[in-house]
């Protein structure tokens, strides 16, 4: 392996000005995450689980459009580098479409019977009394989080990461300040507890959406057309962009289907256990954010370098963001054991949740390098790449096939610690290593999409 690509300061430029503000997005939207469970965890371990299982439902949704959203955008980042603007705005109008559509969906499921969806993960009668009425409220937002998630996968896309960085801060600050005065009634406001974190995050959300759209408009983007244009595509195209979109979409479908799976597990084996699992996401999605923004900006560099006719190179980006990404993932995994004392203190939780995250930062850092590497050659190369058929096929197999009997077989058969149960799960991570592996090596990942 060798290092000698960190001196060529034109690759490390370009690679950092896209990946630095998606990392500091992600950055931000995980650390304000982790004070929202931080304040609703101050209302104790019921409240968390109530908070962690209604998000599953957001978490299955958000994946959802992030695999149409991203699928279709293979096609706009092939298109920028090839610098045609029309069929870029014809992808959008595509995007959201089928994204509004989904969202109708989910907004349908969490406000009308948001009951049944909790008791699908736990029977704890308490729980589901509070998640019901946090779906109930964020459940109307779901639409303009869909038509925000189209707009911000196509100006990755184009690099234009800046604008849905300002939006998604300002918004995230706005939900995080609104949610601690409606959950402890500060400045005169209610104190609503779990309630009050669910109107935080829908006014967060739409909010989001509206300054997206002043930005796109007023920054006088490639996007800042009459929206109607946007719909006028032939079938043919719009058959030949859900072709490859739509596996996509499967892909993350069966992979959020498979977690929620995992966490309806987890929280069979109790609730100190959902709640510790809910604190160790929130650990997990802060100790992500590098690997997030170098993964979807290896993506839009790919995507670019095909569309210009460059797959060589394409192939080269991808091999230098994954030797960066494990190495530097080594790095968070060593940082996160040292701090688990801290995490644990900041929560209310009994002493056998705290003893479960313990365990769970424990295993989470040491297996960080591995999803590191599977997130790159899945996100940076397979689906930046067009090959999204392969994607799912080996998404499906590793979850379905390895990790859910897993983690069943951990906590009902052997009726192991939730921090063993998550161990066993990561089986799949390791098998799926080896996989993407041949796959990358191979170069069958790399298809052409907008010059054939």
């Amino acid at each position: 392996m060798t290092l000698s690509f960190l001196k060529d300061r034109t690759f490390i430029r370009e690679l950092l000005t896209i990946a630095i503000p998606i990392s500091f997005q992600q950055l931000i939207n995980a650390s304000l995450n982790m004070i929202d469970v931080i304040m609703v965890g101050q209302l104790g371990e019921t409240s968390i689980a109530a908070l962690g299982l209604s998000n599953q439902v957001f978490f299955v949704f958000i994946l959802i459009l992030f695999g149409l959203t991203s699928g279709m955008a293979i096609f706009t980042a092939q298109f920028w580098g090839k610098q045609e603007l029309e069929p870029i705005r014809k992808v959008l109008g595509m995007s959201l479409l089928v994204a509004t559509f989904v969202a109708t969906f989910f907004t349908l499921a969490a406000t009308l019977m948001p009951e049944t969806v909790l008791g699908l993960y736990t029977n704890d009668a308490e729980v589901i009394e509070l998640g019901s009425s946090y779906l109930r409220i964020v459940g109307f937002t779901y639409i303009p989080v869909a038509i925000a998630t189209a707009y911000i996968a196509v100006l990755r896309s184009v690099q234009l990461i800046r604008l849905t960085v300002v939006a998604t801060i300002a918004a995230l600050v706005f939900k995080t300040i609104l949610g601690y005065g409606l959950i402890f009634g500060i400045a005169g406001l209610p104190a609503l507890g779990v309630r009050g974190a669910a109107i935080g995050t829908a006014s967060g959300w739409t909010l989001e959406l509206v300054l997206l759209l002043i930005l796109v408009y007023t920054q006088k983007t490639p996007l800042a057309a009459n929206p109607l244009t946007f719909f006028f595509f032939d079938l043919p195209f719009f058959g030949r962009v859900l072709k490859t979109a739509l596996p996509a979409v499967a892909n993350e479908m069966f992979w959020s289907l498979g977690i929620t799976t995992y966490n309806a597990i987890y929280a069979h084996i109790g609730t100190d256990s959902i709640a510790a699992i809910n604190v160790n996401a929130t650990i997990e999605e802060l100790g992500f954010v590098v690997f997030i923004g170098l993964g979807n900006a290896c993506a839009v560099l790919v995507g670019n370098r095909i569309g210009a006719g460059q797959k060589d190179e394409a192939y080269e980006i991808v091999r230098r963001v994954i030797i960066m990404g494990v190495l530097f993932a080594v790095g968070v995994g060593a940082v996160i054991i040292l701090t688990r004392e801290l995490v644990v203190g900041l929560y209310d939780l009994s002493p056998s949740g705290e003893n479960n995250v313990r365990g769970l930062l424990m295993v989470m850092a040491c297996t960080l390098w591995i999803r590191m590497f599977n997130f790159s050659t899945f996100i940076g190369a397979f689906r930046a790449g067009g090959d999204t058929r392969f994607a799912l096929l080996m998404e499906i197999c590793s979850i379905w096939l390895i990790g859910v009997p897993a983690a069943y077989i951990g906590a009902f058969v052997l009726h192991l610690p939730v921090y063993y149960v998550y161990l066993m799960v990561m089986l799949e991570e390791f098998s799926k290593s080896f996989v993407s592996l041949w796959r990358f090596r191979s170069r069958k990942w790399i298809h052409d999409l907008v010059n054939t």
